[in-house]
């Protein structure tokens, strides 16, 4: 009994038995086997060489045969190749967002992102709040579906004109009210309205949204009534997506009767304007915001705390009247239900005590001192790059490259020399009128760190001119 279904029989009641058996364990000896299979030496042999070509079994001449130590063969790395066909086309480019809240290499100057260096935030005092927060009744509690009343009468204050609390809803931050607003005021496919430069969240946001963001150019005091009129005409649009106070990433503030000029547009046009205040706080000098002019429900106001405190206070409201504050609300409800309560009850905490007035003072003459030694040392170090202007707060500064300047070759540039900066064309929703980069002052540790990023992205641009 050696043919090879005898030798396959054996070789599988052996490795039966040795899988039962612990590594180094010895095996029946080959008389055994023999004995109780009724099989000759050769089949025993073979058998025993075919576990111990898999690795089952180890054979030592005159010892037997013992369970070999096994070792755990990387799995195959499973076939995801199907989800490419479920999928369909890419609906979602995180690109440029991930770029602007990675946090720099060790050793690296961080000329970008949004939010102020760490100790420009006002933890403890955070904490204190989160504190009382916890203890006030109810507060692991289901919150209201639009958000604590208390946020929303302040929100709706800092507002202005006639907006009232029930105008209100509590969102996740600013970008979850871009999102939310995209998605309730267009249907996919239509036309959206963007200043050109602007926010990429805000590009990124209204193109998950499946809109198809148009530009709009700007001047020094914000976007062109006239051209915003055109395209309203040409395009169809009936959204329009705007930064009115410290435009990411020019810094334009507009003036009041520009902001009165592009409601008129609007209106007449029966569209919505999507304001997103975010940079309020980041200065003191900040005019009325839009939806205080609006009489006609024109303006979905985007107000959030997340750029003055802390990335992770993800308190934002979105204020709106009428169907269009009703599909808001809708669409926060099927999202997410509602904004956690400690985060909201803790926003009330702070915002009611001393310490925001406090390090909204601290936090301004912080802005001030950095934009003003940023400007400095680009003007001595790089006075080729020309400052779009010089804004009134906030954290950034455009910056209009030479012509023959290769932007993206100036940014890897930079980079390798050890400091980062955004790229120009990320802010675009077309093609750039050229190269530019925006730089940022709030996110460096100090001003010495400061003026050495600009060093840096000085000498990068020198070599790659």
């Amino acid at each position: 009994m050696d043919n090879d279904s005898s030798i396959a029989q054996i070789a599988a009641i052996l490795r039966e038995e040795a899988g039962r058996l612990r590594p180094g364990d010895r095996l029946p000896s080959s008389r055994e086997v023999m004995r109780r299979h009724n099989v000759s030496p050769v089949t025993v042999s073979r058998a025993l060489g075919r576990l111990a070509a898999e690795g089952v079994v180890v054979t030592r001449p005159g010892s037997g045969a013992f369970v070999a130590h096994r070792t755990e063969r990387p799995a195959a790395a499973p076939d995801l190749s199907w989800q490419t066909v479920a999928l369909g086309d890419r609906v979602v480019d995180e690109s440029a967002v991930v770029a602007l809240l990675s946090g720099p290499p060790e050793g690296v100057v961080p000329l970008t992102g949004g939010y102020p260096h760490p100790g420009l935030r006002p933890d403890r005092q955070l904490a204190a709040a989160a504190a009382r927060a916890v203890r006030r009744p109810d507060a692991w509690a289901m919150p209201p579906l639009n958000g604590l009343a208390e946020l929303r009468r302040w929100f709706a204050a800092e507002a202005g004109g006639d907006v009232t609390a029930a105008d209100a809803l509590i969102v996740s931050g600013g970008q979850a009210a871009l999102t939310h607003a995209f998605r309730a005021l267009a249907a996919p496919g239509t036309p959206v309205l963007v200043e050109t430069p602007t926010y990429p969240g805000a590009l990124a946001a209204a193109r998950a949204a499946g809109l198809r963001p148009t530009a709009v150019p700007m001047d020094r005091d914000g976007v062109r009534p006239d051209l915003l009129a055109e395209a309203f005409a040409v395009t169809g649009a009936r959204v329009f997506f705007t930064q009115p106070t410290l435009h990411n990433p020019t810094g334009v503030t507009s003036p009041r009767e520009r902001r009165e000029q592009v409601l008129r547009v609007a209106r007449a046009a029966g569209a919505f304007v999507i304001e997103d205040d975010f940079a309020r706080y980041l200065t003191g000098q900040a005019p009325p915001p839009m939806v205080s002019m609006d009489e006609h429900g024109v303006v979905v106001h985007i107000a959030s705390l997340t750029k003055a405190l802390s990335p992770s206070m993800r308190v934002a409201a979105v204020i709106a009247r009428g169907p269009a504050a009703h599909r808001l609300r809708a669409s926060q409800l099927v999202e997410s239900f509602f904004v956690a309560r400690p985060l909201q009850e803790t926003a009330v905490e702070f915002l009611g005590s001393a310490a925001w007035g406090r390090h909204l003072s601290a936090l301004h003459a912080e802005i001030a001192t950095r934009r003003d030694a940023m400007a400095a040392e680009l003007a001595r170090r790089m006075p080729e790059a020309e400052p779009h202007l010089l804004p009134r707060g906030g954290m950034h500064l455009w910056l209009r490259l030479p012509p023959e300047v290769d932007e993206t070759a100036l940014v890897e540039a930079a980079k390798r020399n050890g400091v980062l900066v955004s790229p120009g064309r990320m802010y675009y929703p077309s093609e750039p009128p050229g190269p530019r980069v925006r730089v940022t002052h709030i996110a460096a540790t100090h001003l010495a760190e400061l003026a050495e990023g600009v060093r840096r992205l000085a000498d990068a641009l020198h070599r790659v001119s």
